[in-house]
């Protein structure tokens, strides 16, 4: 049975996925810092027959993270699928206007540091078996600048190039690296847009099962224009 390790699991995406992954056999590790909420996905879990577990850490904490990774590797065995997905943040989206070294590097420790730290706390068994996948889900500036997202664009447009790095050289090593740029606001389970997270979590299972492409925006063809018109529209 593999397992599938989410870091930054929420009740929203990172539910959908543990549900996902679940029903085709995987175990879900649920790697937050609120251990009620935590608690609160695997009580659901569990109702609906999909072993899981939680452990708590702060992605900002490299000491924490890698304690979760351990301990996730002690109950499982080990880690065949990573999801990383976290929302951190000291501070809200913030115009490049009035970007400061603070708030670009808080936006930088808790997206890329975070996930460098994730990644090398349990690549070493993967490249040792030749065997595993890392899927990395962030937001639009990832790929498109955003004036409006400055901060925000500085972390996660660093995580992609550190991402498309690892994408070249761990595809010959039997380690298959995914990312997807949500050009969306992710809305609630089960009202069946593409923003819903559980036709997102579906998109990402058949992108893992498929392997055929690393990168991909979801959906298509989104303009910065009409992402952020969609959020107006829902606020």
């Amino acid at each position: 049975m593999k397992t599938l390790a989410i870091f930054g699991a929420g009740k929203g995406l990172g539910l959908s996925l543990a549900k996902c992954f679940g029903k085709d056999g995987f175990r879900v590790a649920l790697v937050a810092r609120n251990a009620v909420k935590l608690q609160e996905m695997v009580d659901e879990l569990t109702a609906m027959g999909i072993e899981s577990a939680y452990f708590t850490a702060d992605v900002y904490s490299k000491e924490q993270i890698e304690a979760a990774t351990l301990a996730i590797k002690e109950k499982f065995g080990q880690i065949d699928v990573l999801e990383v997905s976290p929302v951190p943040g000291n501070f809200p989206p913030t115009s490049v206007l009035n970007l400061t070294i603070e708030n670009a590097r808080d936006s930088f420790e808790g997206y890329a540091a975070a996930s460098i730290n994730i990644v090398n706390s349990l690549l070493p068994e993967m490249l040792e078996r030749k065997d595993g996948a890392l899927l990395f889900t962030t937001g639009f500036s990832a790929l498109h600048p955003m004036a409006m997202m400055g901060n925000i664009g500085v972390g996660i447009a660093g995580l992609r190039n550190y991402v498309a790095n690892l994408n070249t050289e761990l595809q010959d090593k039997g380690i298959w690296v995914g990312h997807r740029s949500l050009a969306l606001f992710i809305t609630e389970p089960g009202d069946g847009k593409v923003s819903d997270p559980e036709i997102i979590a579906d998109m990402w299972y058949n992108a893992y099962s498929t392997k055929d492409v690393w990168e991909q925006e979801y959906p298509k063809g989104v303009t910065a224009e009409a992402l952020l018109a969609f959020h107006a529209s829902n606020n």
